[in-house]
């Protein structure tokens, strides 16, 4: 029942001496937030939740950001616009550790892809070493092709 700002006004940093987000920092990364400031949590869509989750994160102040599938489930226009957002804290220095399954998105906001597969590391590479690598792309992105782990190879 708290409002969007209420959330985030409610964080607090995790370590003194850092400096936390405030609110127009926060509101000039997440605009709809903005808009929305006076409106229940509990009633905004999936994708502003997401917004609101990854702002009250934010007030606390953290070195690191950590984001697991922050796309899934969202319309492609709320993608777009959270791929921006995500961008935005990329390129003000904020360090963001993302698992996502949505490709072209992980592409686009990551300097460097590693792809897990049956708890082993395929590859990894930067994302335009990716990008520009098709076929390896769709060979472990979109095919499922991956070797099969010992123990299938040695019961098969």
């Amino acid at each position: 029942t708290m409002t969007v700002e209420e959330n985030l006004r409610v964080t607090r940093p995790f370590r003194s001496g850092h400096a936390p987000w405030t609110l127009s920092r926060v509101y000039e990364v997440f605009p709809k937030l903005a808009e929305l400031r006076n409106r229940a949590a509990g009633l905004l869509s999936g994708g502003e939740q997401q917004m609101l989750c990854i702002a009250r994160t934010l007030m606390g102040g953290p070195k690191l950001l950590l984001l697991d599938e922050p796309s899934e489930g969202l319309a492609p226009v709320i993608v777009e616009v959270l791929q921006q957002q995500i961008g935005y804290l990329k390129q003000s220095g904020m360090t963001i550790l993302l698992a996502e399954q949505n490709v072209r998105f992980a592409e686009a906001v990551s300097d460097r892809v590693v792809v897990i597969a049956r708890r082993v590391v395929q590859f990894q590479a930067s994302s335009e070493d990716l990008h520009r690598d098709e076929a390896r792309k769709h060979r472990h992105l979109f095919t499922g092709s991956l070797p099969k782990p010992a123990e299938e190879a040695v019961s098969a």
